[in-house]
């Protein structure tokens, strides 16, 4: 693993100097390489699903592990599209001129060598390795052992645009073991790794900031409230919230809490509870859910609200006015996404700047935090640690900012 890790920073020093135009050319040569691999990478995701199937593993976790036709053209376009985003390498955020004729100016620059450790999304493996080679970063990805067959024939595929660019091996490697002392290994090199990101359930993230001795930007959970205020449209509102829980319920960017407003909770919890039962969906609520929804609900115990679900269950609940929704929130939210779905500007306005979270949504389904979704391109994952990044991690998420001084001959 050291000398693994040596490689990547002999490769971060080459990556540093590459221009934007050759870091382009390697990612479409990898976008490329990708869907001409699509039915090797298709077959070894089958054999990943199967395992996955044979050990019990529930829906929720095979369509993270999915890797089906749209999802391969979607991780190739995802590389293009980081293709075509701006290099944030030596953009200048800032600059000023002081007294003494200094000229200063606050310029990006990358990380060096960045650590992903993730779990059962093999896409992943694409993404986070476009965004580290714009960025000017080397990326060492360390996937699961539930999708590591899928993540090998991906990896594959990324060192064939590598080639074509002219640009080492290292600068993308994936880890060739899942065992645990590996991981730990790497999580001890402090010099030679710069950043750490896990992805995955909340036990793998525990366990690397456990024992990581490089920085970690990490988020523990995805519990995210989606609440409808007393103004709501409310056909507008079961929308929404049937999107945040259905599209895909195994994200961490899901809906795990519905809050409805007292005054419209008789008129709203029927059409609601109707549309999301129609979808499969498991609800879980306090007394008032029980009296006045149109359809069995169980009731909630205690835990099931602050509880990541990552299935077809929802927990709801009514809540008495704007106050008691962000207490609420307060209470049991993990800082990632918190949604409203009001018709008052003021109370927006309020819930925006109010609540803590890495994206806040007025009037649009917990969803859309997402890089893609936002403009990123792609993202290597979504922190919730409010130092460094708070939200999706694209490219500017992956460098830091240094100082450049211009004299002329100044001394102090």
């Amino acid at each position: 693993m050291k000398a693994l890790a040596q490689a990547s920073r002999a490769a971060a020093r080459v990556l540093v100097a590459a221009s934007t135009e050759q870091k382009n050319r390697a990612l479409g040569a990898m976008a490329r390489a990708l869907r001409a691999a699509g039915p090797d990478i298709a077959a070894q995701n089958q054999l990943d699903l199967a395992d996955a199937r044979a050990s019990g593993k529930n829906d929720a976790f095979l369509d993270r592990l999915l890797l089906d036709a749209p999802r391969l053209e979607a991780m190739a376009a995802a590389v293009e599209s980081v293709a075509a985003l701006p290099d944030p390498v030596g953009e200048v955020t800032e600059r000023w001129t002081r007294p003494n004729g200094l000229r200063v100016r606050k310029e990006r620059l990358p990380l060096g060598v960045v650590l992903m450790i993730y779990e059962s999304r093999p896409n992943v493996t694409s993404d986070a390795a476009a965004l580290c080679l714009k960025s000017g970063n080397a990326a060492i990805l360390r996937g699961g052992s539930e999708a590591f067959r899928s993540c090998q024939a991906i990896a594959r595929a990324l060192q064939v645009g590598l080639a074509e660019a002219g640009l080492p091996a290292a600068c993308i490697q994936l880890v060739p073991t899942t065992d645990r002392e590996s991981m730990l290994e790497l999580l001890k090199l402090d010099g030679l790794i710069d950043l750490c990101i896990p992805r995955g359930g909340e036990g793998l993230i525990r366990f690397v900031v456990e024992h990581a001795r490089v920085p970690v930007v990490k988020h523990y959970q995805g519990v995210c409230h989606v609440f409808v205020e007393r103004t709501a449209d409310l056909e507008l509102a079961s929308r929404l919230i049937v999107n945040a829980k259905t599209s895909r319920p195994g994200v961490c960017n899901a809906a795990e809490c519905l809050l409805v407003d007292a005054p419209i909770a008789a008129a709203f919890l029927p059409l609601a509870a109707k549309a999301l039962v129609g979808k499969g969906v498991e609800l879980r609520g306090d007394a008032a859910t029980v009296a006045l929804a149109s359809v069995p609900v169980t009731p909630a115990k205690g835990d099931d609200y602050g509880r990541e679900f990552l299935d077809l269950i929802l927990a709801v609940k009514v809540v008495d006015g704007f106050e008691a929704a962000l207490a609420h929130i307060a209470q049991f939210g993990s800082e990632h996404t918190e949604a409203i779905v009001t018709r008052d500007p003021a109370l927006a306005q309020r819930f925006t700047r109010e609540v803590t979270a890495s994206a806040v949504m007025v009037n649009a389904s917990t969803r859309f935090n997402d890089g893609g979704e936002l403009g990123l391109g792609a993202e290597v994952g979504i922190s919730t640690s409010r130092l460094h990044a708070f939200g999706p991690m694209g490219l500017k998420e992956l460098t830091a900012q240094k100082y450049v001084v211009e004299g002329d001959g100044q001394t102090r």
